[in-house]
């Protein structure tokens, strides 16, 4: 009966040892970061409002357009387009050749797709739509999406983004806009898409 005994608790703790062996701890490498897999609940008093009289001041791009943006705001130029960033608000506008004029249709079966393929800040599209500005005829995606971690806080907030896309002779420019969720830039943007102008 002891040898017995013994043989079962034997078992059992061979039994204990296996599994204690396969919980492998997981490392903070191995796990996605949680403001990369859910939607961040947007901010109470959201900050981002850009001021009333805040002063825009017309940007021309060697890449052939033209925009108005807020004075005061960092800029960063790259090869295949500009950025302008104040905090959490962004506007960024790319240009690449495309051989036909983007669509409805082909904004939500294409660079929307490839938003959600890539989607690493919990996008959420809202809609969809054509809109006639000076430029001319743009196709326009409203969605909201999460912030990278800002550098000084470490922390991401949920932003309400745009964009807009500009067909014109081989090339398509994107307009990008983003600001915290719920921030009142309603006029503000529509200004700077109005503003946009191929040269």
């Amino acid at each position: 009966m002891l040898m017995s005994s013994g043989r079962r608790l034997g078992t059992s703790l061979f039994v204990v040892a296996v599994i204690s062996a396969a919980v492998v701890p997981v490392t903070l490498t191995q796990v996605t970061p949680a403001f990369a897999q859910k939607r961040i609940s947007p901010e109470k008093n959201p900050p981002g409002d850009i001021p009333d009289d805040q002063v825009f001041i017309e940007y021309r791009s060697p890449l052939g357009f033209s925009i108005k943006v807020p004075e005061g705001w960092a800029r960063r130029e790259a090869a295949g387009g500009v950025t302008f960033n104040d905090k959490y608000n962004t506007v960024e506008v790319t240009v690449e050749a495309r051989a036909e004029p983007v669509t409805v249709n082909s904004v939500k079966n294409e660079q929307l797709a490839e938003l959600r393929k890539n989607d690493k800040v919990a996008i959420q599209a809202t809609g969809v739509k054509s809109e006639k500005l000076p430029a001319g005829t743009a196709i326009v995606v409203a969605y909201s999406s999460n912030s990278d971690l800002n550098a000084v806080t470490n922390k991401a907030i949920r932003l309400e983004d745009a964009r807009y896309y500009f067909w014109k002779d081989g090339k398509l420019a994107t307009l990008i806009l983003a600001s915290p969720y719920g921030a009142d830039n309603a006029d503000q943007w529509q200004l700077m898409a109005k503003s946009f102008r191929w040269q």
